[in-house]
């Protein structure tokens, strides 16, 4: 083969550079190498992505372009089909390979295997990687041979074993000049009128370079207090935020886990030890999401648990719009649906507490709120969203028990302890003492009027009572047993 015959690497959930590695095999042979990134629109199966992921994938594209061309390069950029634009790009170019990172839900599995299959025939050398995981779906077993289904035994698995192989560099040089592309305009990925992501600027950084430089900040100070402050949304960088910059591989996880790591064996760090195994912990929350994702392709939209096809669901489109707008008249729920709104992320206590109660306290199947939070979500994770939301619902594995519901108030109470999350989203509560921030309604007449609060016209009444929605919903879990046991 003659080195002016190129490689193609194909761009997936995987926008970086650094340590990706089909980009360094590709690197690596000597050959022209071309960025290739393919907006898929949701073609064989595939999922359509949400307003809130095209905003960010808007951004990062933008980012991984301007870093291929000081590299040299030109980040091509096609639409539609694969099958039918990576033999187009081959013959056009003259390549002899096309490498990618694995993809895990089934209709990518599929799209990917079929690709490589025709371009195979073709004689076109297909290579695939792993560049999104620390350990693939297959690869950490129980003793008996089958995967886990529950995710302690897995992380300590996973925590025991996995050893990340040496970063792999960021390429001197790469090609792609003169390839015919998409502008990325033309996509229309932003909204625009209205603009709805007018604040996510103010909060997100997309791109590689973004990614490094929350991960930084994170672990030069508030990893420390992670153990402690990770359930609180009223603090700043209580988490990471580095959940959208996992998602679209801007960082991988190897990359985490060898920060992490490295800063633990430095001498003289100030990283507490506990609270950074627990914040990798989080991590290897994400790896289990995709065990039960490439287990359970349908992990989106049917229960891991098949015995909660026989859950009692309300139907109700006022509430559920309620829900979706915060204005369910719970404090700590409606700043969490604004937060989304707004900045397109949610902290992940305050995602519990919303789920919760949309499956809980509104008896609304999980499908709804995941399906909401996937088009809002910038960080929309079509493994950890799926069992997140299952995990909250009580059907997913090694879920939470149905029968637990979360108090909207005492929730808020413990883990908004100063107030400040409430009064930044949802300011027409602001004046209110933190004693009643929680459950308005409570609050003496003299108290809501001083803070400029009419009940039922400036914040909502509770849609539901909380006792109501609570027993509704053990009524309903205890009509799923009888259900069951009938089946």
């Amino acid at each position: 083969m003659q080195p002016t015959q190129p490689t193609i690497v194909w761009f997936r959930n995987d926008l970086r550079l650094a340590d990706n590695p089909a980009l360094h095999a590709a690197h690596q042979d000597g050959r022209d190498v071309i960025c290739l990134y393919i907006l898929e629109e949701g073609v064989n199966g595939q999922r359509a992505l949400g307003g809130a992921a095209k905003w960010w994938l808007h951004q990062s594209l933008t980012s991984l372009a301007n870093a291929v061309a000081k590299l040299g390069g030109k980040l091509v950029l096609r639409r539609g089909d694969p099958k039918t634009i990576l033999p187009k790009l081959v013959d056009e170019t003259g390549a002899q390979r096309v490498v990618w990172n694995r993809r895990y839900g089934q209709p990518e599995r599929d799209l990917d295997g079929q690709i490589k299959t025709d371009l195979k025939a073709r004689q076109i050398d297909v290579e695939s990687y792993n560049g999104s995981l620390l350990t693939e779906p297959w690869t950490i077993k129980t003793k008996t041979g089958g995967y886990y289904r529950v995710y302690t035994p897995y992380w300590k698995s996973v925590r025991a074993s996995y050893r990340p192989e040496p970063a792999a560099p960021v390429p001197d040089t790469l090609g792609g000049s003169g390839i015919a592309s998409d502008t990325l305009s033309e996509w229309e990925l932003q909204p625009a009128s209205p603009n709805w992501a007018s604040a996510f600027p103010d909060v997100w950084t997309p791109g590689e370079v973004g990614a490094s430089a929350r991960l930084e900040a994170f672990l030069d100070g508030p990893v420390s207090d992670y153990n402690d402050h990770r359930n609180r949304p009223d603090i700043a960088m209580s988490t990471s935020g580095l959940s959208p910059h996992l998602k679209w591989g801007e960082i991988g996880p190897a990359q985490i886990w060898r920060a992490v790591t490295d800063r633990l064996h430095q001498t003289g760090t100030a990283i507490n030890d506990g609270s950074a195994w627990t914040f990798l912990s989080e991590i290897v929350w994400r790896e289990f999401s995709y065990v039960l994702l490439f287990h359970h392709p349908d992990l989106a939209d049917t229960n891991y648990n098949g015995d909660f096809a026989h859950m009692p669901w309300r139907d109700s489109t006022a509430d559920y719009e309620a829900w979706c707008r915060g204005q369910t008249g719970y404090p700590i729920v409606d700043a969490g649906m604004r937060q989304l709104w707004t900045t397109g992320w949610m902290h992940n206590r305050v995602r519990m507490i919303t789920a919760s109660f949309l499956t809980k306290h509104l008896l609304l199947p999980w499908q709804m709120g995941e399906d909401w939070f996937w088009d809002t979500l910038v960080d929309a994770d079509p493994a950890s969203n799926a069992a997140s939301w299952q995990w909250v619902a009580g059907s997913g594995a090694d879920a939470a028990p149905y029968f637990r519901v979360f108090n909207p108030i005492t929730q808020g109470e413990k883990f908004d302890e100063t107030g400040d999350y409430v009064r930044r989203w949802r300011p027409e509560l602001a004046k209110l003492p933190t004693k009643n921030l929680f459950s308005p309604w409570t609050a003496p007449k003299a108290v809501l009027e001083s803070a400029g609060i009419t009940l039922g016209e400036t914040y909502p009444l509770p849609i539901v009572d909380h006792k109501s929605g609570r027993e509704r919903a053990l009524d309903a879990y205890n009509t799923l047993k009888e259900r069951r046991s009938a089946a």
